[in-house]
């Protein structure tokens, strides 16, 4: 413990080099940190002097990163935005933590938030910060705890706990059926198809399903299922939606099921997070409570 501290430097010194490293300029870091420049340039020699190899390389007023610095500095910059992030955290909730938690668009406002009083209400000291991520990422790079994703479960270096299957089925408002009669499968294939940016394979795989060869050619392509939802309700064609984010339109009867041949993908929707994360109090309260509200989901009345 002692050599570590030794070789850990002063926070003034890392927040200097981070300003200077990011902005190339000494003056300009100076400036945002509310220091002189001469300061900067004492606690960058300090940090320098310590490490015992120079971080920039100085031509008049100008600096620039040597490659041990250019090295260094990413890995100074992440550590600074967690502690910052931390501090944030725990000045927010001190008493039950914060969860922050990456959610998919759709899912979120339609199948969990709906969802999160009961949580909010079993355990009023813990808040939840969410993020909407459409597209895989890396936990090492991003300031998460866990993230509610779509997928097969083999997230890597992740704990991936199974949350619900998803069932797709053709959808459509009730006056483009009444204007386009659906009597079985093939029929959907000459008839204009919305599709989901982030499931660009689903409507092959339905088809296929059907012991049909899939339709060439594209139709209109929506970033969000729930975009591709109000689609079809205006009208635009038929899509393939998860049934679990529009049983409202369904029981509604502003969206109908084109034909009634639901499809079960391969993937699912997962609750993932870093393996080091797992004791972090928030997201353990949260792990249970989201687990128990995919079961009640799933069973039956």
């Amino acid at each position: 413990m002692d050599l570590q501290r030794r070789l850990l430097p002063s926070m003034s010194a890392l927040t200097a080099f981070e300003a200077a490293a990011r902005t190339g300029s000494f003056t300009t870091a100076a400036n945002e940190l509310s220091l002189t420049q001469g300061a900067v340039s004492r606690q960058i020699k300090a940090l320098e002097d310590q490490i015992g190899t120079p971080l920039f390389t100085r031509k008049g007023q100008r600096v620039t990163l040597t490659p041990t610095g250019a090295l260094y500095a990413e890995p100074i910059r992440d550590a600074l935005r967690q502690i910052s992030a931390a501090t944030v955290r725990t000045i927010a909730a001190p008493k039950g933590g914060v969860l922050n938690l990456a959610i998919l668009p759709t899912f979120g406002t339609r199948w969990l938030v709906p969802r999160l009083p009961a949580f909010q209400e079993a355990h009023p000291h813990v808040v939840l910060h969410f993020t909407t991520k459409l597209a895989p990422f890396d936990f090492r790079t991003h300031d998460l705890d866990a993230a509610i994703h779509y997928g097969l479960g083999d997230w890597p270096d992740a704990v991936c706990d199974h949350l619900l299957d998803e069932e797709v089925l053709p959808v459509c408002a009730p006056s483009f059926l009444a204007a386009h009669p659906v009597a079985g499968p093939a029929d959907l294939i000459a008839l204009p198809l919305l599709h989901t940016s982030t499931r660009p394979d689903a409507w092959g795989e339905w088809f296929e399903a059907q012991g049909l060869a899939p339709r060439t050619g594209a139709g209109m392509f929506f970033e969000q299922f729930a975009t591709t939802a109000q689609a079809a309700e205006a009208g635009l064609g038929v899509a393939l939606l998860p049934t679990l984010l529009v049983r409202g339109e369904l029981a509604e009867g502003v969206l109908v099921p084109a034909i009634d041949r639901p499809h079960r993908s391969a993937r699912a929707y997962y609750l993932v997070h870093p393996r080091n994360k797992a004791n972090h109090p928030p997201l353990a309260a949260f792990r249970l409570w989201l687990l128990d509200a995919a079961r009640e989901a799933v069973s039956p009345p």
